[in-house]
Order: C-alpha cells, then structure tokens, then sequence
C-alpha cells in the first residue's frame, strides 16, 4: 500500500532534471494507477505553490484519463439528446479538468439556483416576464459574467469552475441559462453563431436573441449579421438557428482544445481530440 510520503517524494523527483530518475518515478505511478489517486488529490488541495498543483494536476490526468474516456463513450453510446444528458455530459467533461470533482454536487448547485428563483416565476407571468426574471437572476444576482481579461483561460469552459468563479465563455454561461431554464420550464436554446455562440428564447411565437457574454443582453438578428460580416463571416440562415445538444457539446470540447492549444499543451489537446473523435462517431 502506498502512503502520503510516498507520494510527496515521487512529486518531488519528478522534477530531478536526471531523465533515468523522471522515467522511474513515471513507472511507478503508473504501477500505482487510480489507487494513488486520494492522495495526489490531498497533495493537491494542500499545497500552496502553484508549479507544484500543475504537476500534480498533470499526472492525476494521466492516471485518470482512462476512465473519463470510458465514461464519456458510454454516455455518448446512450444519446446526448436532451437538455439533461447535456448537462451530464457538460460535467463530465469538466472531470478533464478536475480528475476527481464529485460531478452530482454541481447537479445540485443548478438544483438550488433554480430553487433561488422558483417562487418569482411560480405566479401568473407571461412568458416575456419570465424570460427576463430569469436573466436578470443569473447576470444580475449571481453575477455571472464574461471573462474578458483571461478570455482563453481553460477554466471558463468547464462548467463546474464557471459556477464557482461566476465567469466564463459564451458557451459555459449559455449552459447555466439552459440547465435553470430545464429545470423551471423556460425554453432556451443555445446558436451556434461562428466566433461567439449566442443563446435564443423561443416563447409566445417568436424568438429573441441573446447575448450571454454581455450580461444576458438582447439583440436583433441585424447586430449578429453586422457582427459577422466584421469579422470576415458571410452570413448564412444556418448561422442563427438553434443547435442541436451535440453540437453544443463538440464545440465545447474545441473551445477546451484552443485554450490548451494556446497554452502550447499538446498531451491535453491530443486527448480532446480522442474524446471529439468519440462524439463524431457515436453521434
């Protein structure tokens, strides 16, 4: 059985520059696999320097990617077609980039969000007010918001880290809409605009745009089109149109491999690219 010391000395010289030393130690926690797990996370938590986390982080991937690939192929063999085997997913997914978050406690973090605003919408409201109650709920009394100083920061694109730091990418914070939108039987939808994905209300006959990065704010179709022909888009119908769940959860598991890609890790975006392959062929 291993122990804690154990752990904290293979942590240790895995930064002797000797490459023979590196090679032994990377054995060993591979013969030590899932079982060292509980303590690299206790290192973890406990240590305070941030060279150190990464490491750890690092081989807590390693050592657990296995299972996560397994884990989302099964999800995958049985349908990512709705709103709540999206969210399953969605946090799944964010296990990439926490090895052992407890994804059932962030099931009922958006569990007591919706609690939070239950009785606001329960009375008699017209869709419109609803919608609005809703948005002004979680850009305004959560404070969820764009990133716009760390935009390509990974963290804002695992969902779990995007509730407890309340900030994160168009996509992320579309997501937290959608899931309390589930639970309280508000439909919103997410678009799969090209450059910045957008969220749509569909209620009463018509469809109102939304922009999640800028505080849940309300846009016409005209802003879109003029935004996409800035930036070198032509734009087509297709652009505006509500997406399906799966391509919501392809185009998070490439924002995830940009963001690693800029910071030129290529071990973390080789595995994304294992678990996009995985949705393209169950999909």
């Amino acid at each position: 059985m291993t122990s804690k010391n154990e752990i904290e000395s293979l942590i240790y010289l895995l930064e002797d520059p000797d490459p023979e030393i590196q090679s032994s130690v990377h054995n060993r926690l591979r013969e030590l696999g899932e079982n060292a797990v509980p303590l690299l996370d206790q290192c973890r938590i406990q240590t305070s320097d941030d060279v150190e986390k990464e490491l750890i982080n690092d081989i807590l991937h390693k050592i657990t990617f296995g299972t996560l690939y397994e884990d989302f192929s099964d999800l995958l063999e049985e349908g990512v077609d709705d709103l709540y085997r999206l969210e399953k997913a969605s946090l799944l997914l964010a296990r990439f980039g926490n090895p052992t978050l407890r994804t059932e406690e962030y099931h009922r973090k958006l569990d007591r969000f919706a609690k939070e605003i239950y009785s606001d919408i329960a009375y008699k409201m017209s869709d419109d007010e609803k919608m609005r109650t809703l948005l002004r709920f979680v850009f305004r009394d959560l404070r969820f918001r764009g990133d716009e100083k760390n935009y390509h920061n990974p963290e804002n694109a695992y969902l779990d880290r995007v509730i407890d730091r309340r900030k994160g990418l168009p996509i992320s914070l579309s997501l937290i809409v959608i899931f309390l939108g589930r639970r309280l039987d508000i439909p919103f939808h997410g678009v799969n605009m090209p450059i910045h994905f957008m969220l749509v209300y569909e209620g009463e006959g018509q469809e109102t745009l939304i922009d999640p990065f800028d505080g849940g704010t309300i846009v016409t179709y005209d802003q879109c089109h003029y935004f996409l022909k800035k930036n070198g888009i032509d734009p087509k119908p297709e652009h505006l149109q509500k997406t399906s769940e799966r391509e919501i959860l392809t185009r998070s598991v490439r924002n995830l491999m940009h963001s690693y890609s800029k910071a030129d890790k290529k071990e973390k975006v080789k595995d994304l690219q294992s678990l996009l392959q995985l949705i393209e062929l169950k999909g």
